[in-house]
């Protein structure tokens, strides 16, 4: 059985995202397909993606893929090395709220493996409010191991 982080630390040891980028404060749930994490940190007055105080709903896109670099972690097999992704696309993008600075409780966010090979994942995401009510939805592409550009 498989020991899931439980705190920003633990979270950051896994993936590229450090400080105050780590979004994501614990894993509630992770298996080989899909991945359901927590978070407080979209109230956070200093966030990093916030312009002027405000927290776009966008940003929740940002939540999704931390949650899908966690779950590429956790589900390495013993002797392979994880490989740096970039997000290539998202689709059906659906945003229920304008801000996510606004929801008074904490953040679940939620990403399943819909396919994937060694040069790209897709997953699909749900960020939702504590109670369950959707707040976005959509679909990641992500390529592997892609040089970007100097």
């Amino acid at each position: 059985m498989k020991i899931l982080p439980t705190t920003p630390a633990a979270i950051a040891r896994l993936i590229p995202h450090q400080g105050r980028m780590c979004l994501l404060q614990s894993v509630l749930e992770c298996s080989p397909a899909r991945i359901r994490c927590r978070t407080r940190s979209h109230r956070d007055a200093d966030h990093p993606l916030a312009c002027e105080g405000v927290l776009r709903s966008a940003a929740a896109i940002e939540y999704a893929a931390q949650a899908m670099a966690l779950h590429g972690a956790l589900n390495l097999r013993e002797g392979v090395i994880g490989r740096p992704g970039y997000i290539a696309s998202a689709r059906d993008v659906r945003l229920h709220v304008p801000r996510l600075d606004e929801v008074a409780g904490e953040l679940l966010v939620e990403a399943e493996n819909l396919a994937g090979n060694e040069r790209q994942v897709a997953y699909r995401f749900a960020v939702r409010e504590e109670a369950g009510q959707p707040l976005v939805e959509g679909r990641v592409t992500v390529v592997l191991d892609t040089a970007l550009p100097a």
